[in-house]
């Protein structure tokens, strides 16, 4: 929404807000920069969470990095407000500035799709054109890019410490935040097995310390041969660490969440899974070569816009459903014709 108009030529300093969470920031990059060609003499600051800063610290986008913490004072001729919650509106209320364009997350479309099955989106929409639509009175200009994410040497360096130099990398992303959004570890565990069979591959496990357990159920349910071949770096890499094996992978299997996005920044082969979430809700991977499993006619399907920490239903069917074989027949097709 416009609060206020002005002119191009007057645009000298602006304030991105994204405070979380990984999707989502990763997802502004494409805005960030189509400001930075419309405006290659304006100051852009960028405010986010201090855990996730160093996604965006090294954009040559952006002047400066501000966090919710420690956010920025004075003066922006344009504020550009992609998260919209109560606490970016509060950051708004304490600085000074010409214009605002305040990101619509559509929430209501949402709930109406959750509650009654009444689809309004029309297309999955990406969010990055979601982000778009809000300053679409600036007239900016698109492009053909996709996400991009910033690596330092020492990431890359990791990455190349971790697995086989010699083999074909699949990253493996089984995490999530809801139990809804997440394929369970034994049929990652088929998959994995099934692929280590017939292929020769290194498998990386990639997740938080929140995933460690799940980590743990997924190795338990390996053969002994599989699990000499599969590198575990749940709870042992930073993000930027993680983003940096991401870039290194010849395809990524992942459940729908952050790591998915920062995979897609590297342009890389993708096989999603999507349980309770669905492509309207505009989280599907920008720009990038994917592969998705889904059960699509599952009626209780999106039980949540966001995911949830049980089955409503108790049977799980939207990730239950969806056969280990289909998946790993789809990778293994893929790495065999690389």
């Amino acid at each position: 929404m416009v609060l206020q108009k002005g002119t191009t030529e007057n645009i000298r300093t602006i304030l991105v807000i994204r405070f979380s969470s990984i999707g989502d920031i990763v997802l502004t990059t494409p805005v960030l920069r189509r400001l930075r060609a419309a405006y290659p003499e304006a100051s852009i600051d960028f405010c986010i969470k201090s855990p996730f800063v160093s996604l965006v610290e090294g954009s040559p986008y952006l002047n400066a990095v501000y966090t919710s913490d420690a956010p920025p004072r004075g003066h922006y001729d344009l504020v550009v407000d992609l998260q919209n919650n109560l606490r970016s509106r509060s950051l708004v209320q304490s600085i000074s500035y010409h214009q605002l364009y305040r990101y619509h997350k559509q929430n209501w479309k949402k709930l109406l799709l959750v509650r009654t099955g009444l689809n309004l989106f029309g297309t999955a929409e990406s969010v990055v054109d979601r982000y778009m639509a809000a300053i679409e009175d600036r007239q900016i200009a698109g492009d053909d890019k996709g996400c991009e994410l910033w690596l330092k040497e020492d990431d890359r360096n990791f990455a190349a410490s971790v697995g086989s130099g010699n083999e074909r990398r699949l990253a493996v992303c089984f995490g999530a935040n809801h139990l809804t959004k997440r394929y369970p570890p034994g049929k990652f565990a088929s998959v994995i097995e099934s692929l280590l069979s017939e292929l020769k591959l290194s498998v990386l496990l990639l997740g938080g310390t929140e995933d460690v357990e799940q980590a743990d159920e997924i190795l338990a349910a390996l053969s002994v041969n599989a699990v000499s071949r599969v590198v575990n770096l749940a709870g042992k890499s930073s993000l930027t660490e993680s983003a940096a094996v991401l870039e290194s992978c010849d395809a990524v299997l992942t459940n729908d969440t952050g790591l998915m996005h920062m995979a897609s920044a590297f342009g890389k082969q993708l096989f999603v899974l999507f349980g309770s979430s669905v492509g309207e809700f505009g989280f599907l991977p920008y720009r990038t070569s994917y592969c998705m499993f889904e059960v699509a006619d599952l009626p209780c399907r999106p039980c949540s816009h966001i995911g949830k920490d049980h089955c409503p239903k108790g049977h799980f069917k939207c990730m239950m459903d969806i056969p280990e074989q289909a998946v790993a027949e789809k990778i293994s097709d893929y790495f065999k014709n690389l």
